[in-house]
């Protein structure tokens, strides 16, 4: 007879999926972006592994959490096989892109630590507490809602001042991006964020997720929320200083 526990163990996708990410990187680095000038193509090709992950992972995390086998989530749910999946696809392709910068971009200690962060996050709830997917693929959804926008965007910026249709591309997406992503980073994350915290700390959680645990995540999520407040801050000053300049010129 066969040994239901074997049986029943879920099919690790970290080996489907890290090897996916790299191969893709390298199509990117070694095809698609050839000819690029080699300051932006390797960025070019981080981008483009993101737009493999950001728009499925919203799609995958959305579909595990309206699934039929999970009924009444909560933050102190159980991880369901389809959410297990999630967080491997996810994991990967951080791996992949902390390998990107660990090569072309170890100064970077920004992204990085980030990349780390998130890791730790998801490997943790996947392979640790095996609890607590729910939030945390809310909160992926929040922040890869935005990157098919936020790559496009980041490869016009990469080539606008040499190809004139990319930087009419920046130009036209730079306002819209900045106002989509002010409102998921600005306000749907925090105020979701803010709902973590409060389950949290009514100690519902604490027999199937550590507190020293659940305290990392939300260490780390409020980290990264606050430096994307500031990065996407930045960019709107910086958009204001390009308007205003270049309104100045045509007066004069």
């Amino acid at each position: 007879m066969e040994n239901p526990n074997l049986t029943s163990l879920p099919i690790p996708n970290l080996p489907v999926f890290f090897p996916m990410f790299l191969f893709l990187y390298t199509i990117a680095y070694f095809v698609v972006f050839r000819n690029w000038d080699s300051k932006v193509r390797h960025e070019a090709s981080s981008c483009f592994i993101s737009f493999f992950h950001g728009t499925p992972a919203v799609f995958l995390a959305s579909f595990s959490l309206f699934s039929s086998d999970y009924q009444n989530p909560n933050f102190a749910s159980p991880n369901t096989p389809l959410q297990n999946l999630t967080l491997e696809f996810s994991i990967s392709y951080f791996l992949t892109d902390l390998v990107h910068y660990l090569i072309f971009n170890p100064t970077d200690v920004l992204f990085i630590g980030h990349h780390l962060a998130t890791l730790f996050v998801f490997i943790t709830c996947r392979f640790l507490v095996l609890h607590g997917a729910f939030a945390l693929l809310v909160l992926l959804i929040l922040a890869e809602v935005t990157s098919l926008c936020q790559n496009t965007w980041t490869l016009a910026s990469a080539r606008r001042k040499d190809v004139v249709i990319a930087k009419k591309l920046y130009d036209f997406l730079s306002p819209p991006f900045y106002a989509f992503y002010s409102v998921v980073r600005g306000f749907l994350a925090p105020l979701f964020v803010y709902q973590m915290g409060v389950f949290y700390l009514s100690g519902k959680v604490d027999i199937v997720i550590p507190k020293w645990v659940w305290l990392s995540w939300m260490v780390v999520v409020c980290a990264a929320i606050s430096v994307s407040i500031l990065w996407i801050s930045n960019l709107w000053i910086e958009l204001y200083r390009e308007r205003t300049s270049h309104k100045d010129k045509k007066v004069r």
